[in-house]
């Protein structure tokens, strides 16, 4: 029997770290399903999962403690296990070294330097080996990427590609003669520029005659799939859109025009936005406007239909045995593996962890709204009104409500690429149910609104993706529904900027969180990681644009209070960029607090690390507003207070 729960508990710290776990790299081979799952109550530790496609039995862990499934190339890794015609083959954190699960046993494979990391495993039928992208880091400041065959009884990898700044995806075709490659050189991102190459593959296992099959510069490709047939499909952005393409004999064609995008920025290896159901018809993640669905497409007239529409977000589809298998996201359901029956369209669930114990009531339901930006454009974002059973403040309530009096909290997601949705969102709900309301933002550069939205911010980041949320944030007080003077900004990584832009360039928000956010732009070009290095030559420009747009150098129009969080093994936005932003506010004496999790990276994956940065984030923001603290949370050290 569950707990009993009264209607105005608001979320806690601890159902939120309840209601991170998530799937992911969803993969069927024969009659089993294998998918990742993380666990922050075994300190973010991720596991590899089996289960039967009928799921008749529980879910097996294939991987105990202490293995973690991840990569670190590109440090966002991705692509981190394939099944072999006898084996599991998976990269476990620790060392970055791959490990071979046979019959329950799991075995060390290669035997690298911690300079050598692995990513993108994929299988070679018929053969004791696997492509894989291999990352080099030689020496500080020197890596390499490149793709290599591991032979996984001797342990040893051989390069068979290289001299390119950047590759991933390799795909092998079903008859095992070819292999198609995604491949791209700095400054581009590859959501920017980047080229499908197709390969012939010898019985030595050698690349032979390559061809650039689509892409370039200014062309975005991505997700190479092979059909049975034969035939290469693969997304591509040239049309305005990340639509569906096709390559075969006859040549390389767009399978249908359409105004949405079957694709997502390829910030992790491994990414799937669409599923070969056999030679002729695909299903595949329909993003338009902010809503998706699952549709069927069909290869030779280009036309699709609706599959499924009742989730909020959709990843990692893959068919077989006439079901498609895919990772769902709800408004009020924890996040599901789900399978569809094809030709009955009846849903099931394969597993769904359970929520905490919250009321429906409690949740607040997502409204996804557009609001007028300042330069006659409009831009979107999900507003959340604060949970009529909710913890209440002083002054909330409907009365309250029309008369603007509910603290408001603005989101900017990661990225700036990055997009949000309407699925479940426990943090969002942490705040609703403690009577704010929240609006998280899709400014300027997000994903999901097509190709001219998402280049809109090339050249204006910290300046779009600024007003953009204090224009949302304006629109909500317009219409009654924020008090201008509890007005608060949060946001991790890109959103992290986002935040302290916003709070070094505006008046409109009176604090901020920032989560591993960027303070100096110009220091991030020298500390960053490879794969972001020239990453700032496109979102922002030119040397001098670098420091006006840096949140230290406009020090003197930052005037309200911030906390910064920040972990102390983060390689892509470093510590020094938090300190540097914490030393100064402190100086100048306004209101500041430094959270540090010496053994985090870049977010945070231990269930404690995440429950300490909840509530430290909440009571700092209820002590400068002048709010009620819950007597139940810890408090933080606010410097200048």
């Amino acid at each position: 029997m569950s707990a009993t729960v009264t209607p105005t508990r608001p979320i806690s710290a601890r159902d939120v770290v309840a209601g991170v776990v998530s799937f992911g790299e969803l993969t069927a081979v024969g009659s089993d399903l294998y998918w990742l799952e993380n666990r922050p109550d075994e300190g973010g530790r991720v596991t590899l999962i089996r289960s039967t496609q009928a799921a008749t039995d529980a879910p097996i862990d294939l991987t105990p403690a202490p293995y973690s499934v991840r990569s670190r190339v590109h440090e966002y890794g991705g692509g981190t296990f394939c099944v072999t015609h006898d084996a599991v083959v998976f990269i476990n954190a620790a060392d970055q070294n791959l490990y071979r699960i046979q019959s329950g046993d799991i075995s060390r494979v290669t035997d690298t330097p911690v300079s050598l990391r692995y990513a993108d495993l994929a299988p070679i039928p018929g053969s004791d080996s696997i492509l894989c992208v291999v990352e080099d880091h030689v020496c500080e400041g020197d890596v390499s990427n490149a793709l290599a065959i591991v032979d996984l009884e001797s342990g040893q990898h051989r390069l068979i590609h290289e001299g390119r700044d950047f590759c991933a995806s390799p795909r092998l075709s079903p008859d095992g003669s070819k292999v198609a490659l995604i491949a791209w050189d700095h400054p581009c991102m590859p959501w920017d520029g980047t080229q499908l190459l197709l390969f012939d593959l010898d019985e030595d296992l050698e690349l032979r005659n390559e061809t650039v099959l689509a892409g370039g510069a200014n062309e975005a490709v991505m997700q190479p799939t092979w059909l049975p047939d034969g035939s290469l499909c693969f997304v591509s952005d040239v049309s305005g859109y990340l639509n569906l393409y096709r390559y075969d004999q006859g040549g390389t064609y767009q399978v249908c025009e359409d105004d949405a995008e079957y694709g997502s920025p390829p910030w992790v290896f491994g990414l799937r936005d669409y599923a070969p159901l056999d030679a002729r018809f695909v299903a595949a993640i329909r993003k338009q406007q902010g809503a998706q669905e699952m549709v069927l497409i069909d290869l030779l007239s280009g036309l699709h239909s609706p599959l499924h529409d009742d989730c909020a977000t959709y990843s990692y589809p893959v068919a077989s045995n006439g079901e498609l298998f895919f990772v769902a996201e709800y408004a009020s359901q924890a996040p599901t593996i789900a399978a569809l029956d094809l030709a009955l369209r009846e849903e099931r669930v394969i597993t769904r962890p359970p929520l905490p114990d919250i009321e429906t009531q409690t949740l607040a339901c997502a409204e996804h709204i557009a609001f007028p930006a300042r330069d006659g454009t409009r831009a979107f974002g999900y507003y959340y009104a604060p949970a009529a059973t909710g913890h209440s403040l002083p002054g909330n309530g409907p009365d309250a409500l029309r008369s603007g009096a509910c603290p408001l909290m603005v989101m900017s997601h990661g990225g700036p690429t990055g997009a949000t949705s309407g699925a479940l969102n426990l943090t969002r709900q942490f705040f609703t149910s403690r009577g704010w309301a929240v609006l998280d933002v899709n400014y300027r550069g997000s994903t999901g609104y097509g190709v001219d939205y998402r280049r809109a911010l090339d050249g204006r980041w910290g300046e779009l993706d600024v007003s953009d949320c204090e224009d949302g944030a304006r629109h909500l007080i317009a219409r009654g529904l924020a008090d201008p003077a509890r007005i608060a900004i949060r946001g991790g990584s890109a959103g992290g900027y986002t935040t302290l832009a916003a709070l070094a360039q505006t008046e409109t928000f009176r604090a901020g969180a920032s989560h591993s956010g960027i303070g100096d732009l110009r220091a991030l070009v020298n500390d960053t990681h490879k794969f972001e290095s020239r990453y700032l030559e496109g979102l922002i420009g030119s040397e001098q644009a670098l420091a006006d747009r840096s949140p230290i150098r406009h020090l003197a129009s930052f005037n309200c209070p911030a906390i910064f969080f920040q972990g102390g093994e983060d390689k892509i936005v470093p510590p020094n960029q938090a300190q540097a932003m914490v030393a100064a506010l402190e100086a100048k004496g306004l209101p500041v607090a430094y959270v540090e999790f010496p053994e985090e990276g870049h977010g945070f994956r231990d269930a404690t690390n995440i429950v300490h940065a909840i509530e430290s984030e909440f009571v700092f923001l209820c002590t400068v507003f002048d709010l009620p603290r819950p007597e139940d949370m810890s408090d933080v050290e606010i410097k200048n207070l």
